[in-house]
């Protein structure tokens, strides 16, 4: 990888200049699912007894809520003694963790790629890897198919981040009419992503919710009732843009800067959401201006 520019110490990873996270950090903080060790299955327990003896035993299931008041500071019971009497100073306020990432747990397409249920497979090239469809795209059932692809947008590992990616930008671009049905079907899968407060999930996620917005007519509309599952996640990041002084921001072109994402995000669900996208989107996002309205 590039250089390493800092160090996170919350979650004791190293961060890159990129912008990525030591994979194998994450999976030992277990944010991450730990995925098989090698591409043949799990080593054998007699020969490899201690594989994940650094990772934590489980997190995935546990809360993901701020710590509490005493849990922050350390302190247990009351902060007045008998009769009133003080018994130090206050603890400061926990923190909120707005965006504190959360753990993300595998993905039903990690599980049917790895049961060989998928008709996709990597093709690798000179230039750049592509996928490759053993069926025709257009005579998938898009009920069944669609949604396992966007709960892998939420996998970071290749080849799930790759594949799922790929064939849900390919699934709306060449899905016509098919898709406005199963839009229902797509928002736990696009709220699960959201929700993981990862950039990089979140990036990826707002990208294909840009694609499916402009796949067809009435898709935007149709999104309209699920802006309470979708934009709380908006709102947070909103403002999350990239300083770097008077210098040259070459990712530019990768569309990494949250705040610009989810700012083009909001302009496409007003233009294609018709009439009452507008007053949702300033329900949710108070600070919001129309792109439309004068």
């Amino acid at each position: 990888m590039a250089g390493i520019m800092i160090i996170d110490d919350s979650l004791d990873k190293m961060v890159y200049r990129d912008g990525s996270r030591s994979q194998k950090r994450m999976k030992e903080k277990r944010l991450i699912p730990l995925g098989q060790h090698c591409c043949l299955g799990d080593f054998p327990k007699d020969l490899a007894p201690n594989a994940w003896e650094k990772c934590k035993k489980s997190s995935l299931g546990s809360s993901s809520s701020a710590p509490s008041l005493g849990q922050a500071s350390g302190a247990s019971g009351a902060f007045c003694g008998r009769g009133g009497g003080p018994r130090g100073p206050m603890p400061p306020p926990p923190k909120a963790g707005a965006t504190k990432i959360r753990a993300v747990q595998p993905s039903d397409f990690r599980r049917f790629y790895d049961r060989g249920d998928l008709p996709i497979q990597v093709q690798h090239a000179m230039v750049g890897n592509t996928i490759v469809w053993k069926v025709d795209v257009e005579k998938l059932d898009y009920h069944h198919y669609l949604p396992i692809f966007f709960d892998g947008i939420r996998e970071k590992e290749d080849p799930y981040r790759f594949l799922a990616m790929e064939g849900s930008l390919q699934l709306l671009e060449r899905g016509g009419t098919k898709v406005l049905p199963v839009v229902p079907q797509l928002i736990i899968p696009i709220k699960v992503t959201l929700n993981t407060r990862d950039k990089q999930l979140v990036a990826n996620m707002i990208k294909v919710i840009q694609k499916l917005v402009t796949s067809g007519e009435m898709i935007g509309e149709a999104l309209v009732p699920y802006y309470r599952q979708i934009l709380p996640i908006f709102n947070i990041y909103k403002n999350d843009h990239t300083n770097i002084g008077d210098g040259i921001d070459y990712a530019q072109r990768k569309r990494k800067n949250l705040g610009e994402l989810i700012n083009d995000t909001l302009e496409l669900l007003e233009i294609h959401g018709g009439e009452d996208a507008y007053i949702n989107i300033k329900y949710m996002l108070p600070t919001y201006e129309s792109c439309v309205h004068s």
